[in-house]
């Protein structure tokens, strides 16, 4: 990546990086792991994970609030 990215972002690839090589054993899976981390940052609209689990979103359930007199 030639573009000077953000601390933030800086940080988030150095965590991203060590809770792979922690989680991940076989050092392969773990370079393919890496390297769909920096591609979601660099097309988030294209990148696509490998092995990545769907999001759900959890739908709060609406609280009827009572009436006090």
């Amino acid at each position: 990546m030639n573009k000077k990215m953000t601390s933030s972002t800086r940080k988030f690839i150095r965590r991203e990086k060590a809770r792979i090589r922690h989680e991940v054993l076989d050092v392969k899976k773990q370079e393919e792991a890496i390297k769909d981390v920096y591609n979601k940052l660099s097309n988030p609209e294209k990148a696509v994970p490998s092995q990545a689990k769907p999001v759900e979103n959890k739908k709060k359930a609406k609280v009827k609030k009572s009436k006090k007199s």
